[in-house]
């Protein structure tokens, strides 16, 4: 009998023992591909020379050293080639230990920023229906899913929330997609002033939105104008790039695809590649300075931040994406990726929506393609599509919810940045064996 407590008390889970590049292998000798990357984590696959070596490296100099007492050479540099790497403006980095982590931290650091410059009204925080960013109270009261914060609803932080920018369910038909860009984007300006102009501290989105809708990127010219809301009032711009960043997307940083500035960037997952749990904060120059000159001090904090071996593992990541230029190699794939999906799913009667970008994408699930009708969720399509994949070899990333937090499905694929050109036709045909599987 295991004692560990899992994520789903009465799951049957293989035992992963080994990784060998796009694939992971359970004690049967059974090989999975990784088309999710677990939750678009494994970016560079699962036996990269160059990492390993660099873990093992740091651990014999050094395992760990508190942030409260020393710095360390693997924190300095990674800082420095991410600030060197980063958008407009971004000149700091606050390490953490994922994403959570990085949103909490994120969200308390606008806080104090208002406290710091002499705005203590603004306290507001808006974000958007249908987002995740992570499963702490703060990181959950600022996401949108109602699945996910029903239970927990009375211990979280009013957070308000306006509509996400999902083309597919929610332009409505004659309206092109600048003015529907637009007028998603103008709710924030009206939540600004419901709420009070001088009360709202920030917004906070994903440039492309990962685990609750798929893969979905906001329209051209949407976050442009979000940009321009945020400035027009004072309101600090928090994207977050947990998942859709560090290279997935075609960039290192997402937001470099949309043209945006943050004002505060988080990052995690896909800096460590899951060699090592590692994920960080960054913030404008601005930002900074007013702590520096202000009380000097962050009031945050955890034990583990700064790792060295943590930040050692995502030092080589990041050198590893950069000197291979392999968000280049993102983009050059995204056309493959998507042709292959196209002719296995594009005239399927059950499949509503392909969309994504780079190495990130998104298969939205119907019951009637012409009227965009959800699956009854009484069904379980993404629950059973997720053990026909594994059935299959194919590890996915289906999620219920997608248009509410109850109704709809859909499959999330972040595959391996080193994947080949033809292993986009195996996601491809594993994927539809697996629906088919399901549906039949």
């Amino acid at each position: 009998m295991s004692h560990v407590f899992p994520r789903h008390c009465h799951a049957q889970l293989p035992t992963a023992v080994g990784g060998d590049g796009c694939y992971l292998i359970d004690s049967t000798g059974k090989r999975y591909f990784d088309a999710s990357g677990g939750a678009a984590v494994s970016c560079l696959g699962h036996s990269n020379e160059r990492v390993r070596q660099a873990i093992k490296d740091q651990v014999d100099r050094l395992a760990f050293a508190h942030t409260g007492f020393f710095t360390s050479d693997p924190a300095e540099e990674l800082a420095d080639l991410l600030i060197a790497n980063a958008p407009e403006g971004i000149e700091r980095v606050y390490f953490v230990s994922g994403g959570s982590e990085a949103v909490e931290a994120a969200i308390k650091l606008a806080r104090q920023y208002y406290l710091e410059v002499g705005q203590p009204e603004r306290r507001h925080l808006i974000a958007r229906r249908q987002s995740y960013h992570g499963n702490t109270l703060g990181a959950l009261a600022a996401g949108g899913n109602a699945w996910r914060r029903a239970q927990f609803d009375p211990l979280l932080i009013g957070v308000s929330h306006i509509a996400p920018c999902y083309e597919y369910a929610e332009r409505v038909e004659g309206e092109s997609l600048a003015d529907y860009g637009r007028r998603a984007a103008d709710e924030l300006e009206a939540e600004i002033l419901r709420l009070g102009a001088d009360t709202v501290m920030a917004f906070i989105a994903e440039p492309v939105v990962g685990a609750t809708l798929g893969a979905v990127p906001a329209v051209e010219g949407y976050f442009a104008r979000i940009r321009e809301i945020c400035d027009k009032y004072g309101v600090l711009l928090i994207l977050d790039e947990v998942m859709c960043g560090m290279g997935r997307t075609g960039h290192l940083f997402a937001c470099t695809g949309e043209g945006v500035r943050p004002d505060i960037v988080t990052i995690a997952k896909g800096l460590g590649a899951g060699y090592q749990p590692v994920g960080a904060m960054l913030c404008s120059g601005a930002i900074y300075d007013a702590i520096a000159s202000g009380s000097g001090f962050f009031q945050h904090g955890h034990t583990y931040i700064g790792h060295p071996v943590a930040t050692a593992a995502g030092l080589a990541v990041v050198r590893e994406m950069l000197e291979h230029d392999l968000p280049a190699r993102v983009r050059a794939l995204e056309p493959v990726m998507e042709q292959a999906l196209r002719k296995a799913f594009g005239q399927h009667p059950n499949v509503g929506d392909i969309r994504g970008r780079g190495l990130f994408w998104g298969v939205e699930l119907v019951a009637d393609r012409d009227g965009k009708v959800p699956f009854d969720p009484a069904k379980g399509v993404a629950g059973k599509l997720k053990k026909a994949a594994m059935a299959q070899g194919l590890i996915c990333y289906p999620m219920p919810g997608t248009r509410d937090g109850r109704n709809g499905d859909h499959v999330l694929l972040a595959p391996p940045f080193v994947m080949a050109e033809e292993d986009a036709g195996l996601i491809a045909q594993r994927l539809a064996a697996a629906l088919e599987d399901v549906l039949r």
